[in-house]
């Protein structure tokens, strides 16, 4: 059988070097390199794979020399198959319970309320409170960095006056 990128088979490791395992498949030698043993950061491949283990590899490539590299980690991943989840942006989060909710066994303070109001105006799905806080947050953004400009220029850009050597 000739091997394809792209093709994922069984093998077992034949050899493990502190750069990665030598993996037998259908016959052939290929390479896992350590970064493509797990998802997360390997330091001691050994604590993942050990001799003789059966892995499930994907191929990567196959160069002219027949060199075959492998990965562990992309044979496991599942290929994505269902469409993207759409969000609706434009309906409004439910507002806090504020200790009043009836997830505490206590009932609403007003039993008449809507439980989908919020506190937004006009009820445009955008969070006022959201608003509001980046609003203060630019406002004193601005303000520090106005402050810091006049204190530089007021030091003389860093102390240095020309003419003062």
């Amino acid at each position: 059988m000739t091997l394809k990128a792209g093709t994922i088979l069984e093998g077992t490791i034949i050899n493990i070097t502190n750069f990665g395992a030598f993996v037998d498949v259908d016959g052939k030698t290929g390479l896992v390199h350590i970064s493509e043993v797990a998802d997360t950061f390997v330091k001691d491949i050994k604590d993942y794979l050990k001799e003789q283990d059966k892995v499930k590899v994907k191929v990567l490539s196959v160069d002219e020399g027949g060199k075959i590299s492998l990965s562990i980690k992309q044979a496991s991943v599942p290929q994505k198959t269902s469409k993207p989840i759409d969000i609706d942006w434009t309906k409004s989060p439910k507002p806090k319970q504020n200790g009043y909710g009836n997830d505490n066994g206590y009932s609403n303070r007003n039993s008449n309320s809507n439980s989908n109001s919020s506190n937004n105006n006009g009820g445009n799905g955008i969070g006022v409170e959201f608003e509001d806080r980046l609003s203060k947050f630019l406002k004193d953004s601005e303000e520090r960095f106005q402050d810091l400009k006049r204190h530089q220029e007021a030091k003389g850009h860093g102390g240095y006056k020309k003419g003062s050597y």
